[in-house]
């Protein structure tokens, strides 16, 4: 007899892609969908499928599972972010392993991340990891803003069945999270006293181009690995240069020709992931 599981997505406008990820969650106990003022349909569907949907405003990633996790049903918990499904061999691996009396507290799953509808199997995304099958009694998240992980008071082990990752499906897709990520990006410097030197201004970015392209072979991906490569690196940039504006109080003037005040970094629900790198 395996323990019940308890599935839980956090969202926000995220229709494209909430139905494939619950869809391929149906054989858990319970799913849980914590929403954050989603505009489109992406309720309506998790209605259909979701044991509950929940709502509550959203302060970080962190902080909105940090909420969420004393809502589920089951001590075991599996993460998910709206843009990934799980594989039926890791549905079989979850559930060995949830009926194994020596499990350990906790597992990192490898992702399957795809770009523009491709795997990308190089420039570092063929390592991404992620801690989200855990006993919730032995952690929770820390404060940060981007990046979140589940600190774990326990043992972890690793998952050989691979996670499916879509999180770019279009450039506009992209250039949403983009905006969102930097923001939180440079406010988590901000809340680490990272300042944006100009060194890091002026590196920063071509290292992480030449890791990515070079180091981990993100040329193997053709025009597909060039283009990653570039945007990574421009994040990088981005989350630097919005660092610099905080620290020197800069103004946008606005159409009219006043001055606006600089806003705040965006709070959305997004799974979580990275701007820089696969997210």
């Amino acid at each position: 007899m395996r323990e019940p599981l308890s599935v839980l997505v956090t969202t926000r406008n995220e229709e494209h892609g909430i139905r494939a990820c619950l869809e391929s969650a149906r054989w858990a106990e319970e799913i849980v969908v914590v929403d954050s003022g989603s505009t489109d349909r992406t309720i309506s569907i998790a209605r259909s499928i979701a044991d509950r949907v929940l709502e509550h405003e959203y302060e970080s990633p962190a902080a909105q599972k940090n909420w969420a996790l004393p809502q589920l049903e089951h001590r075991w918990v599996l993460i998910l972010d709206a843009d990934e499904a799980v594989s039926p061999e890791l549905r079989r691996e979850i559930e060995a392993t949830l009926a194994d009396p020596l499990r350990r507290d906790g597992y990192w799953i490898y992702r399957d991340n795809h770009f523009f509808g491709k795997r990308v199997r190089s420039a570092g995304w063929q390592r991404d990891k992620v801690l989200r099958l855990f006993d919730r009694t032995k952690g929770a998240y820390p404060p940060v803003l981007v990046h979140e992980e589940i600190a774990l008071r326990g043992a972890a082990g690793v998952l050989r069945a691979r996670l499916r990752h879509e999180p770019y499906r279009d450039l506009d897709r992209y250039f949403q999270k983009w905006d969102r990520y930097t923001r939180w990006s440079a406010a988590e410097l901000e809340r680490r006293g990272i300042r944006a030197t100009a060194p890091r201004l002026l590196f920063r970015p071509w290292l992480r181009f030449l890791r990515m392209y070079v180091l981990e072979g993100g040329f193997r991906e053709g025009r597909r690995g060039l283009v990653l490569c570039w945007l990574a690196a421009f994040s990088v940039f981005t989350k630097y240069a919005r660092r610099w504006e905080s620290e020197s109080g800069a103004k946008r003037r606005s159409p009219e020709g006043g001055i606006s005040e600089r806003g705040a970094p965006e709070r959305d629900s997004l799974d979580r992931g990275s701007s820089e790198g696969a997210s």
